[in-house]
């Protein structure tokens, strides 16, 4: 039986809202959906989800894990061969900043994603959960990769996702992470300690492991192959982890 055939003969017992999410689908990827119990799944977000089997919820966070996965392997790929000559530290930060929830929740709203997900749970509060957008994004990512397979996900991700990011623009706009864990510091009368914790590796590769103190307890780790690289990695961990804005 051919795949149109199979299609037009599934969407038969599609229930007016799946006709809907399947055409909404569509219109976001770039073709229907094989399976569209993957990318209802993919919209149960675990702080808006109410269903649940055996007394544990039903949410969207392992097919977010499979998504984020894909999507940093894509990216990675990308920026690889959009840059030949720059190095490791770059593509990891230039990477970081594309792949991060703020701009995955940008990117959420100009595909159309943030509609379907505020017409599935009208009438909830969604704006108390800030990175909703992203974090489904990243869950229809792996949807669409067990949907359809590796090579349309990335197809998918370059010609519907990467192409909303002005490259050009993260590049020059790049933060820098120490600087703003100091700045940080001296706002909340905080003292910062950068250590050296070990350096792996011969003499011609190196991996330097830096840890960040604040008032002598260890908040963040970063790795790189040189000691301000792998200080920036440690600056950008803690900047998460203590919420500081970039």
């Amino acid at each position: 039986m051919r795949l149109s055939r199979l299609l037009r003969l599934q969407a038969i017992f599609y229930s007016k809202h799946d006709k809907w999410l399947a055409a909404s689908i569509k219109h976001m990827v770039g073709s229907k959906p094989f399976n569209l119990n993957l990318y209802k799944l993919a919209l149960k977000h675990a702080s808006v989800s109410d269903e649940s089997i055996n007394g544990l919820k039903i949410s969207n966070e392992r097919l977010e894990y499979l998504g984020d996965a894909v999507l940093g392997t894509v990216v990675a790929e990308f920026l690889f061969l959009k840059f030949p000559f720059r190095d490791e530290g770059f593509l990891t930060e230039t990477r970081s900043r594309m792949v991060n929830r703020e701009a995955l929740n940008q990117i959420a709203i100009k595909i159309g994603l943030s509609k379907i997900i505020e017409k599935e749970y009208k009438g909830k509060n969604l704006s108390a959960h800030k990175s909703i957008f992203g974090d489904t994004l990243e869950a229809l990512v792996g949807a669409v990769y067990l949907d359809r397979g590796y090579y349309f996900c990335k197809k998918f991700i370059l010609k519907r996702i990467i192409i909303h990011f002005d490259v050009d623009d993260i590049i020059s706009t790049t933060t820098n992470f120490k600087s703003k864990i100091i700045e940080w510091s001296q706002k909340e009368s905080k003292e910062v300690d950068f250590k050296m914790v070990t350096v792996r590796g011969n003499q011609r590769f190196k991996e330097f492991v830096v840890e960040l103190c604040i008032n002598g307890d260890a908040i963040a780790e970063g790795k790189g192959a040189t000691k301000k690289k792998a200080e920036q990695e440690a600056a950008k961990n803690a900047c998460e982890k203590l919420n500081i804005a970039s």
